[in-house]
């Protein structure tokens, strides 16, 4: 991942329409937008769960997917194994990362003779510490989303990559809704996420537009993943809340000049500021004024430009004689003053 900039995650998901040349197509857009990588999903729906439809396999918690059953629902959005390396190849060639999001050891067996650089743990698979485990065993930096963790998940989650040697962690700032509503979205979790924990933050985001992605920018969120889609009618179960590529292109866009905003820590000023005090205030005569006259608020005031003396000075020179005759429109200076 990169050190000095966000690291920006195109999310194909289950956006390719069941079409490897759609997916393909998808990876370039993804490129020509600005991504620095594409992320898919490794499982089948035997892998991720039952094909049953009892109650509990039923969905109905009020999301877009109610009413039809978990393994329906993979089914429809799983990425086809033997299509991994075409894409991984077409995302090297448009030089993007390639990575995937493993949801059982088999998919991390899989994807370790494609060589995947990096792992990602689905905010469902937070709890899944055997997975996370052996996923981190494979001495590749792990970014994790925290959807739907506790503080004592999250903490789970890091000890298992810990306990086998692997400390390079990106955790996910992450709202488990599809879409995310704004306000739900709690960015100030970000830098204390940092501080709490140890390691890299960044945002996996499910609200519509960038707006929150660039202020989880500007709170330190070092990677922003969004979901990608070529257009919203291809359907299928993440199409609704995933960005288009001319949505995706203007948000990377002012990612990067948020970056640029950013900057560092820094009062010096630059040339163009300095000149631009020429423009501050100072003191000036306001008042045509004889020698031997007293100095008061009517005849010498703080007004722009910055050609005289600093305003903090005026408590010293009020009640003070002027020095000689001085015409109304005179910067201030100290010789304006009789000893």
């Amino acid at each position: 991942m990169k050190n000095n900039s966000t690291f920006i995650i195109a999310e194909l998901s289950a956006n390719h329409g069941n079409s490897l040349e759609l997916a393909l197509q998808t990876v370039k857009a993804a490129k020509d937008s600005g991504a620095d990588a594409i992320k898919i999903q490794t499982f089948t729906p035997d892998t991720i769960t039952l094909n049953c439809d009892n109650d509990y396999f039923q969905i109905k918690q009020g999301t877009l997917w109610d009413g039809t059953t978990l393994y329906k629902l993979y089914e429809q959005g799983y990425t086809p194994w033997d299509w991994h390396d075409a894409i991984k190849k077409e995302a090297e060639k448009q030089g993007l990362i390639f990575f995937s999001t493993p949801f059982d050891h088999t998919a991390v067996d899989f994807l370790e003779t494609l060589d995947v650089p990096i792992y990602k743990i689905a905010s469902f698979e937070i709890t899944d510490i055997p997975l996370i485990e052996y996923a981190a065993s494979k001495a590749k930096p792990m970014i994790i989303s925290t959807g739907i963790a506790s503080i004592a998940d999250i903490q789970g989650a890091i000890n298992a990559c810990h306990g086998v040697g692997n400390y390079d962690i990106t955790l996910l700032k992450c709202t488990s809704s599809y879409p995310a509503p704004v306000e739900e979205a709690n960015l100030r979790t970000i830098p204390n996420m940092a501080e709490t924990f140890g390691v890299k933050v960044g945002l996996s985001d499910h609200t519509m537009g960038h707006s929150v992605a660039l202020a989880a920018v500007a709170l330190g969120a070092s990677v922003i993943e969004k979901h990608f889609i070529l257009d919203r009618s291809i359907g299928g179960p993440d199409a609704s809340f995933s960005m288009t590529p001319e949505e995706f292109k203007e948000m990377v866009k002012n990612i990067r000049e948020v970056e640029l905003a950013l900057g560092r820590i820094s009062y010096d000023l630059t040339d163009k500021m300095i000149a631009s005090r020429k423009f501050s205030r100072s003191l000036f005569i306001t008042k045509d004024v004889k020698e031997g006259e007293i100095f008061t608020h009517e005849n010498i005031k703080s007004i722009r430009p910055g050609d005289g003396i600093s305003p903090k000075h005026l408590h010293k020179i009020l009640g003070k004689r002027a020095s000689g005759d001085y015409k109304l429109g005179t910067p201030f200076s100290w010789s304006c003053v009789k000893e």
